[in-house]
């Protein structure tokens, strides 16, 4: 079955805008699948470490982390994450520096059949401005030197 999640910008070290993307994907696609798929939306160079969290808000510090040292990352899958519990959100956190933090949500839209001859994971919609990596302002401040 294919689930339609919702992740959303929460922050950033260059977030300016808001940015929302439907993601479509297997049920049974890892959260390592799932990181692969938000980095090949946001167009990210994937060259930094990243996280998925459970907790009441992105700034809690009470959280329960899916990583790679737990493994949990390659265990839990899509299916297994939702529904959440109470009052908890899922957070997908990447590069630890700069911290880009994206929220992750089950779409009101049900799990449905692949579509035949569609390719998943495959970004459903999107809004807002896709955010930018790095920022590259420092280059005008090099042209005065």
């Amino acid at each position: 079955m294919i689930m339609t999640l919702k992740v959303t910008l929460i922050r950033g070290a260059y977030c300016c805008d808001k940015w929302v993307a439907n993601l479509e994907l297997e049920e049974s696609s890892t959260l390592e699948d799932l990181h692969y798929a938000i980095q090949k939306v946001v167009g990210f160079d994937n060259d930094h470490l990243y996280c998925f969290f459970r907790s009441r808000t992105d700034r809690s510090f009470i959280r329960e982390y899916f990583n790679d040292e737990n493994e949990q990352i390659f265990r839990e899958t899509v299916k297994s994450m939702f529904p959440l519990p109470v009052k908890q959100s899922l957070y997908y956190l990447f590069d630890w520096g700069d911290e880009w933090i994206f929220k992750i949500s089950q779409s009101r839209k049900r799990p449905h059949e692949p579509v035949k001859g569609m390719t998943y994971p495959r970004m459903e919609s999107e809004s807002g401005i896709k955010p930018k990596q790095y920022s590259f302002a420092d280059e005008d401040d090099d042209d005065e030197e």
